[in-house]
């Protein structure tokens, strides 16, 4: 990939991150809540580790392994959060992941921006296939991958640990013939 573009929904500017996006990032995503449904985000948020995370984007991108997106307001340009894919070029798959902050909760933020890149995903990079998993504690997420016509596969047989507790992950997908925009 060579530059990443900017996604429109209606209400949602899907783009690529700014170094100026970092202090957002760490206030929003640094929130307990955040780390506690989500695999990969710490808590606490440590200072740098938004500068870092979003420094990793291009270099990720032009090796054709990921690509995230800043989920911001059509309307003032406010970050609400990310999105973006962990691409499996061979397989020609990818996994979707996702935050949105906490105040823009049940507003239909993140189906908007998931529905979006799944849209991407299939008619810009040519996948077949993309997953998403969610703690199985996690309803909300759930419901955003059904609302996107992903299909429930199964739960992982092997526990995940998170904050040293036992979790267990739900996998969903669609292929690319079952997508509807």
């Amino acid at each position: 990939m060579a530059e990443q573009p900017s996604l429109q929904t209606r209400g949602l500017t899907l783009r690529p991150f700014r170094p100026s996006d970092a202090p957002y990032v760490q206030k929003l995503a640094g929130e307990r809540e955040i780390a506690d449904t989500t695999a990969n985000i710490p808590h606490p948020y440590w200072d740098g580790l938004a500068e870092e995370w979003i420094a990793s984007h291009d270099k990720r991108l032009r090796a054709g392994e990921s690509v995230v997106f800043a989920v911001t307001s059509s309307a003032d340009g406010e970050l609400q959060g990310a999105i973006g894919l962990e691409i499996a070029a061979q397989e020609i798959s990818a996994e979707m992941g996702y935050w949105i902050g906490r105040p823009f909760w049940n507003r239909g933020v993140c189906t908007q921006a998931a529905r979006a890149v799944l849209r991407y995903g299939f008619e810009e990079l040519g996948l077949v296939r993309i997953q998403a998993r969610h703690f199985l504690r996690n309803p909300a997420s759930c419901r955003v991958m059904n609302k996107i016509g992903m299909a429930v596969e199964g739960r992982l047989p092997e526990p995940f640990l998170k904050w040293g507790q036992p979790e267990t992950i739900e996998m969903h997908a669609i292929l690319k013939e079952e997508f509807v925009p």
